[in-house]
């Protein structure tokens, strides 16, 4: 099975080290994702806002690393805003165990933030994979429809 390409949002300021923790589960072998990329400091300017949108339309998802200053994010928001925009399927993990982690602005109400356990990670790796591939079926079937 081939490597899913992620693009790893997180605020620059508060959560360096769990985005360092996610790269380092993405080494292991098993992890099922390797990271493209992650948050920049330059996401604001808008050199960085089209390297963000350049490497997040490359990556197969988008995970968001939620900690106690998301909300507070402008990268964090600007990046999901760009996924939001590319179509690229992405979902958010709730950083920090002990703390109340919020979202980005910009995510929907409904959207929950996942436990971060090796096995919820690489199951929501999976599903949002599965999603994205039954979305991209629907679409083709669609479109086939439309012509015929």
């Amino acid at each position: 099975m081939s490597r899913l390409h992620v693009f790893v949002s997180f605020d620059m300021e508060h959560d360096g080290e769990l985005y360092e923790l996610l790269l380092a589960q993405s080494r292991a072998p098993s992890s099922g994702f390797a990271v493209l990329g992650g948050s920049e400091r330059s996401t604001a300017t808008d050199v960085g806002s089209e390297r963000a949108r350049r490497l997040i339309g490359e990556a197969d998802q988008v995970i968001v690393i939620c900690g106690e200053h998301t909300e507070a994010s402008i990268a964090v928001s600007a990046e999901l805003r760009i996924a939001q925009q590319e179509r690229t399927p992405y979902f958010l993990l709730w950083g920090r165990r002990e703390i109340m982690c919020t979202k980005p602005i910009g995510a929907k109400p409904a959207e929950g933030m996942y436990s971060w356990t090796r096995q919820i990670l690489q199951d929501q790796i999976m599903i949002t994979s599965r999603r994205t591939g039954a979305d991209v079926a629907a679409e083709i079937q669609r479109n086939a429809t439309r012509k015929g």
